[in-house]
């Protein structure tokens, strides 16, 4: 269950690493994101996508690591702590998504963001 619940996670980030690039290319989709307040990104949220993008494929390489799936940080403490600071992390995107001023980014993001903290929940006590 731990591997299966990994594995959906990281094609979940994987997904919002898509939608992220798609707002850093100008696709007008940015009332789903950043509080909803420009379909088009200005630079300075752009930026912020760009980063959120490699801050993803850090929160995979966590989740594959706890979960036990590759082995490239040595030990099992790290992954562990992480692990569960991701998961008050998306525990917390729940709460700052549902106060988006943006109905479109509540109505999509905070569902995404429950199925992250569950999904992350699993691996972390996996």
């Amino acid at each position: 269950m731990t591997s299966a619940a990994a594995i959906i996670l990281c094609v979940l980030l994987g997904a919002l690493a898509i939608f992220q690039l798609l707002l850093i290319l100008g696709v007008p989709i940015g009332r789903f994101a950043w509080g909803g307040q420009h379909d088009v990104l200005p630079a300075k949220l752009r930026v912020g996508s760009a980063v959120s993008i490699l801050i993803y494929g850090i929160f995979v390489i966590i989740t594959l690591e706890r979960a036990q799936l590759i082995d490239i940080i040595p030990g099992d403490t790290f992954e562990t702590v992480a692990m569960w600071v991701l998961t008050g992390y998306f525990a917390l995107g729940i709460v700052m998504n549902a106060i988006s001023r943006s109905k479109p980014e509540r109505m999509v993001m905070v569902p995404t963001t429950i199925v992250l903290t569950v999904l992350s929940l699993i691996v972390a006590l996996g």
